[in-house]
């Protein structure tokens, strides 16, 4: 389905597909990319000749180290042509790409270290490669689109301009065929309606070339012009280690807390009752009998915290027995009946098997505070080297990342080894949350 704003509402209406299908030569997107495809010829011409110029002086004055600064100032030049394109791709394409690492030179080398940092960068290099293969692309693109798109709107459009031709020069329209005696001209009303209805029909493939030409710009742009895939990977890496890190600290803090407000306030008490009970086990045997005793339910309360406690951390039942075992214990406390059902050949990673029950046990959790559901399931299965889990319910649905239900932190904590949350979960339900994540068994 297609989203548009509804005026009266304003709320999103959807628009059945095939309706937004039959809008696709009038859609902005379309004439966006066609605008990018016909700047793009004169611009990579441009960039071509400054780029190949660059390139051709440089490598030959090489010999006498001028071409050396030649070379880096050309270089320089075709990571300001990125900065345009990337820029040009915003705003016509609709794609966001970020700029690669600048070429940074060692602290105090001066203008030869910032010559050879950009002789040294990868980033340089590519930005030089797409000036030298956008140009002979963007040439082809521009050809085939200009010709299909103009072709495919005069058709449509004939009968409104077909009275400018010059009657008074013999043109009463287009003509098909002419050998001196005798001709063919596209003149009558019902020609006229023909012709329009073929260009009508043709603005479609026209348009799904015009979209096709552009994903190839966009691809290159994203190859070519945005980081490297290292150095997003390093990026990613440094993001994942500190939202494992403050994961840590939380678990430390609520453990620390959980221990403070509970088994360690409990076990205080519990030492000042005995304290009592001992000062009083000589005049009144019986008040310290009764004292005894309350210690001792207060002594299995505090057990039973500390075993709590000790199943957030990693449950017994994980490390014993694995995932099948411990998820049918966890779907026992849940609210709501739930069928379990695990499906794996083998154990996975034992911190693996960790991240996907305490996933299990916090959708669990949301199904038994939030979803207002009857019934739940979950199943965990494994496929090619691919942990996969879901979690579904018939509750009233509604839940959202964005909204602050845990969610987006789970999100999170998945993304940290390389795993993915995905939520679907409409006004009214159900909800289906799926989780995946690596083997490395």
């Amino acid at each position: 389905m297609a989203l548009t704003h509804g005026l009266d509402s304003g709320r999103p209406r959807r628009v059945p597909r095939p309706l937004a299908r039959l809008a696709v030569p009038l859609a902005g997107r379309t004439w966006r990319e066609f605008g990018h495809l016909v700047l793009g010829m004169p611009l990579s011409v441009v960039y071509f000749v400054l780029s190949v110029t660059a390139l051709s002086v440089g490598a030959g004055l090489v010999v006498t180290f001028v071409g050396i600064p030649v070379l880096a100032l050309g270089l320089a030049m075709c990571r300001g042509i990125g900065t345009v394109e990337r820029a040009r791709a915003r705003a016509f394409l609709g794609v966001r790409v970020g700029a690669p690492d600048p070429a940074r030179a060692e602290p105090g080398s001066g203008l030869t270290g910032a010559m050879w940092a950009l002789l040294k960068s990868g980033a340089s290099w590519r930005h030089l490669l797409y000036a030298l293969l956008h140009m002979p692309w963007a040439v082809l693109a521009f050809s085939l689109a200009v010709t299909f798109w103009s072709l495919a709107w005069g058709l449509a459009t004939y009968p409104l301009w077909q009275w400018a031709l010059p009657v008074h020069a013999g043109v009463h329209g287009i003509q098909l065929y002419g050998d001196g005696a005798h001709s063919y001209v596209l003149d009558s009303a019902g020609e006229l309606a023909l012709t329009a209805l073929a260009g009508v029909l043709l603005l479609y493939p026209a348009a799904a070339l015009v979209r096709g030409l552009a994903a190839v710009d966009r691809a290159m742009v994203r190859g070519l012009l945005g980081p490297s895939r290292l150095a997003t990977r390093v990026v990613e890496l440094e993001s994942d280690r500190g939202v494992v890190v403050d994961a840590a600290a939380a678990d430390l803090r609520r453990i620390e807390r959980d221990l403070h407000d509970g088994a360690q306030a409990r076990l205080v008490a519990l030492a000042m009752d005995l304290g009592l009970a001992k000062e009083k086990a000589a005049e009144d045997p019986d008040a310290a009998a009764r004292m005894v005793e309350e210690a001792h339910d207060e002594v299995k309360l505090a057990l039973q915290e500390l075993r709590d406690l000790a199943r957030g951390i990693h449950p017994a039942i994980l490390t014993d027995r694995g995932l099948d075992a411990a998820l049918s214990a966890v779907a026992s406390r849940c609210a709501v009946p739930v069928a379990v059902s695990v499906d794996l050949p083998s154990r996975p990673a034992a911190a693996i098997e960790g991240i996907a029950y305490f996933t299990v046990s916090e959708l669990l959790q949301n199904v038994s505070k939030h979803a207002r559901a009857t019934r739940a399931t979950v199943d965990v299965w494994r496929t090619g080297d691919r942990l996969l889990i879901q979690v579904a319910d018939d509750g009233h649905g509604g839940a959202d990342p964005a909204r602050g239900t845990g969610l987006a932190g789970l999100a999170e904590r998945l993304d940290a080894v390389d795993g993915v949350l995905a939520v679907h979960s409409p006004d009214g339900g159900p909800t289906t949350v799926a989780a995946e994540l690596p083997w490395r068994a």
